[in-house]
């Protein structure tokens, strides 16, 4: 068995163990050093976000199982996309690959605030009352069946290699608990990490209810993205302990109910969107 044919045999199993690791050590965390107190009891939230999370698992297995090691199978097959065409090593093109979809994944997050239809998916991760480890696995189902085309679409032009895109796969999902992790970093160490990877007050800063905050830090894994293209914010204005998490319109409890969940894209709310209302917009 080659090591494509092994990655794309235990892909699922790996990135299972993965997530569950990530997760009850992150879940750990926030327990024994909360940074905020709780808007909600997690018995509250809970269920409903890590509900979304399986329907969102099994959409992807029934729609693309494996889509992205497929592609990236197919692309090193056909020799498709630009590192395809370079002469690099396993190692450089593998650490380049996973640079380019980080780049490519902080773009797709600048179109899903920006654009308006997209924004009406996204905000269903946005408009938890909370901030903490299943936020980050908070995502409609319609977002994500997107988000992979997108994603698969980047694979193909970057020519990725299998391995990379593994690694990658997994430090995505890694780092989505990591950054919205409820969690406190002692505030010295926490200014040089967040010069290195995203962390939790950087990327909450993201999920403010006031829009010319929520509109910055757009990065998920590196924290470079936001510092070249403008969009990084260091802190909020009220202070984390203070900040209001979520989204204006979906402040009532029961919002975070599965099935408000599933239906929040096709409901209208007042306003205009997000990124439009950062300050000094039009």
């Amino acid at each position: 068995m080659t090591s494509q044919d092994s990655i794309m045999h235990f892909e699922p199993l790996l990135r299972l163990t993965a997530f569950l690791g990530v997760f009850g050590a992150v879940a750990l965390w926030e327990a024994l050093a909360p940074r905020r107190s709780r808007a909600l009891r997690r018995l509250t939230r809970w269920p409903h976000n890590l509900g979304l999370l399986l329907v969102d698992i099994i959409t992807v297995r029934l729609l693309a199982p494996g889509a992205a090691i497929a592609v990236a199978v197919a692309g090193e097959a056909n020799g498709w996309g630009l590192l395809n065409v370079w002469s690099l090593p396993l190692w450089g093109a593998a650490l380049v690959a996973v640079l380019l979809l980080d780049l490519a994944i902080y773009f797709q997050h600048v179109m899903f605030h920006a654009v308006p239809t997209l924004w009406r998916l996204h905000r269903v991760h946005h408009a938890d009352l909370d901030f903490d480890v299943t936020t980050g696995t908070r995502f409609h189902p319609l977002e994500i069946i997107i988000s992979t085309a997108i994603k698969c679409a980047a694979i193909a032009a970057i020519g990725a290699p299998v391995v990379s895109v593994f690694v990658f796969e997994v430090l995505l999902n890694a780092s989505s608990m990591f950054n919205h992790a409820n969690a406190s970093v002692p505030q010295g160490f926490e200014h040089g990490l967040r010069l290195l990877v995203v962390t939790p007050d950087m990327h909450r800063v993201h999920h403010s209810v006031h829009y010319d905050e929520s509109s910055n830090n757009f990065g998920f894994n590196l924290p470079w993205w936001d510092r070249i293209f403008g969009t990084y914010h260091a802190q909020p204005k009220m202070g984390h302990d203070a900040m209001t998490i979520g989204v204006d319109a979906f402040r009532a409890p029961e919002e975070v109910r599965l099935d408000r969940l599933l239906l929040q894209p096709f409901r209208d709310t007042p306003g205009r969107y997000p990124i439009n209302r950062r300050q000094g917009a039009g």
